[in-house]
């Protein structure tokens, strides 16, 4: 039963980093666009992408919790004993993320967006850095077993958690701007298209240059990862460099699906080359998935629940991002007008508050 909870729990995480990585990574994208006049249309691209589906990509990290808090409460009670601090801070940057984005659609000078903004493009980077860093944290083995909390600070401040946070920073970008190449081109915004083309490569560029750095990092700070990345998860990790790879040539050759496609396996096989890097492991070298599982009646409601969500709530996700790339729903906070719908529209006058968006 712990392997299923396990696969379970994994699955969640690479949901999650998918989703929610891109758009994290939008966010990044926004803070990179620069001023008001220059960042204007980046900008656009970029609310018009994920305004009707930002709010259901934390679907993934509840249930990762859930499922984490029931199947493994041990583990549950050590991780966020000792990861306090990197947990408080995602999840306030998560609101605060929120709140910037609903807020500069509802307002109507241009310093308050300006502020409002800000608030969302660096909680866009503050929160993926913080989830890296407990990730780096416990792979690197430093939350003790046994519920006891750990080093409140040492635990997310050192070099496999600043890592772990530069590469969800990084992978985050790297899918935002593959996703919004094809975005871009759905509007029929050619120069978005390659102004979001160049920003993948580069992010992908940078990314490889850090795993290269990281490969001496895991080898000094967090061993048994590293014994695990070079074994028994070395198929993984040469599908992520593949997948990354494919993913770079498919959007020089303009196959921007293909690209799409290829981005997303290399960072699923990242994240399940670390899961499949510390088996059987949940707090390594400390707590096996074993030790650490509930009792059998607990995991089994979990997979139940499981296969409700596959038959309830994938549909409903399908649905969503079906009727967003076909133009069914309406941007964030803007009528839903043809003229307004419009990228190359100017803003309205007057912007219609709280209008018509995927939160209400």
């Amino acid at each position: 039963m712990s392997t299923i909870a396990a696969i379970i729990l994994f699955t969640t995480v690479i949901a999650y980093t998918v989703f929610g990585g891109a758009d994290f990574g939008a966010g990044f994208w926004d803070l990179m666009a620069g001023g008001a006049k220059r960042g204007e249309r980046p900008r656009r691209v970029i609310d018009h992408s994920i305004g009707p589906v930002w709010e259901a990509n934390h679907v993934w990290l509840i249930f990762c919790f859930v499922v984490l808090w029931t199947c493994f409460p041990e583990a549950y009670a050590s991780i966020t004993l000792t990861l306090f601090v990197p947990l408080t801070l995602a999840a306030a940057g998560i609101v605060l993320r929120g709140a910037g984005f609903a807020f500069r659609h509802a307002v109507f000078q241009t310093r308050d967006r300006r502020v409002f903004g800000a608030f969302f493009a660096t909680s866009s980077v503050l929160v993926p850095f913080c989830l890296g860093a407990v990730a780096g944290a416990i792979a690197s083995g430093r939350v003790p077993a046994g519920g006891q909390a750990g080093d409140p600070i040492g635990s997310w401040i050192n070099p496999t958690s600043i890592l772990g946070g530069v590469l969800a920073v990084g992978t985050g970008a790297f899918l935002a701007a593959t996703f919004l190449v094809w975005d871009a081109r759905r509007l029929d915004e050619a120069p978005m298209v390659e102004y979001f083309r160049r920003r993948a490569v580069r992010a992908a560029m940078a990314m490889g240059v850090v795993s290269l750095v990281g490969i001496f990092i895991l080898r000094e700070d967090a061993e048994y990862l590293f014994g695990g990345l070079t074994s028994r998860g070395l198929p993984l990790v040469i599908s992520a460099v593949v997948g990354g790879t494919a993913a770079l040539l498919l959007l020089h050759r303009q196959s921007h699906r293909g690209a799409r496609l290829a981005a997303t396996a290399a960072v699923a096989a990242i994240v399940l080359g670390w899961g499949v890097a510390q088996w059987d492991y949940i707090l390594p070298e400390s707590l096996t998935l074993e030790a650490a599982v509930a009792p059998d009646g607990t995991v089994i409601a979990i997979v139940v629940a499981a296969g409700l969500a596959v038959v309830f709530i994938l549909p409903a996700f399908a649905l969503l991002f079906r009727l967003d790339q076909r133009g069914f729903l309406p941007e964030e906070g803007a009528d839903d007008t043809p003229a307004e719908r419009r990228l190359d529209s100017p803003l309205p006058a007057v912007t219609k508050p709280f209008g018509r968006s995927s939160e209400q």
